[in-house]
């Protein structure tokens, strides 16, 4: 069994191969040819969970392990850690273990970015980015690589941290122009830009009410049921799309606050062929998160194994 660090785990994944992994994985779900329970949330302390998702196809199956403790920075250590196991589907042999927050950070992106190439009425020149957080980071990086864009707005409560951000950012990825914004500018910024997409864990809606319909809007960081990126007039006047309807069922608080019809709501799966995704105003895009796409990355990193 070969052991990938973070470093070589996204070495693995480059996105060119990863997207079109997740579009047969999200058709395979679709088909039942993927079985993925809900994950398996077991509370550790008041303040820590194991996370256990498993994912099997006809060729690999999966399950990434995950431990989140919210107190860790205390002890300077990282709150969420663990890794995805792979193994042979009809033998059962263990072919790898890959960094799971890597995987995790690799393939949500790649869900966004699907999304996008499916949604988007056109492609994006520019990005305005809510949040300041490691999924924030690599939504930069992944917009930069698959579609070339290198202008980015960045809008964060925290101002300073917001500018750090940034500051920190440009620095990595040599070209990018990465500009702080107030959340007050959110809404021009998006207008401009044609996209905007929100990566926070936050209680109450980030993204502007009144966008244009010719915007898209993606919601990636609200996981629970407290949380909302969407407000509800946005989701009401829009069709919505989700990575995973069973999984956004139990934790997308924006629609589920909201009380959205769940009969609006379409997978991922059911647009990917473009027939009615330019019909109307430009759907919203949720995602949760689901096994699956820890599968699609696993096969894209088999090559290596």
């Amino acid at each position: 069994m070969k052991i990938f660090d973070a470093t070589r785990t996204a070495q693995a994944l480059p996105y060119a191969q990863l997207v079109p992994a997740v579009a047969r994985a999200a058709r395979e779900l679709a088909a039942g040819l993927i079985r993925a329970p809900e994950r398996q949330v077991v509370p550790i302390d008041g303040d820590s969970v194991l996370l256990s998702m498993p994912a099997i196809g006809s060729d690999l199956g999966v399950t990434k392990l995950i431990t989140v403790h919210a107190r860790n920075g205390a002890h300077g250590l990282p709150a969420i850690q663990g890794e995805v196991i792979v193994f042979d589907t009809a033998t059962g042999l263990r072919r790898a273990l890959l960094h799971g927050p890597t995987v995790t950070a690799r393939r949500t992106a790649a869900v966004t970015l699907l999304g996008i190439e499916t949604l988007a009425p056109r492609k994006p020149a520019s990005a305005v980015i809510i949040g300041s957080g490691i999924q924030a980071e690599a939504h930069i990086e992944a917009l930069s690589d698959y579609f070339g864009i290198r202008d980015f707005r960045v809008a964060g409560r925290n101002q300073e941290r917001t500018s750090e951000f940034c500051k920190r950012l440009s620095g990595r990825l040599p070209g990018i122009s990465a500009l702080p914004i107030d959340m007050a500018a959110v809404l021009p910024a998006a207008e401009q830009a044609g996209l905007v997409i929100a990566l926070t864990t936050s209680r109450s809606p980030v993204i502007p009410a009144d966008l244009p319909p010719d915007v898209l809007a993606v919601g990636v960081g609200a996981f629970k049921p407290d949380m909302a990126e969407f407000p509800p007039e946005l989701l009401h006047r829009r069709r919505i799309v989700v990575d995973d309807i069973d999984g956004a069922r139990h934790e997308a608080g924006d629609l589920l606050q909201a009380g959205i019809d769940w009969n609006r709501v379409t997978p991922i799966a059911g647009n990917l062929e473009r027939k009615d995704a330019t019909e109307g105003s430009v759907p919203v895009f949720k995602t949760v998160g689901q096994a699956a796409w820890d599968l699609a990355a696993a096969r894209v990193a088999s090559i290596l194994f």
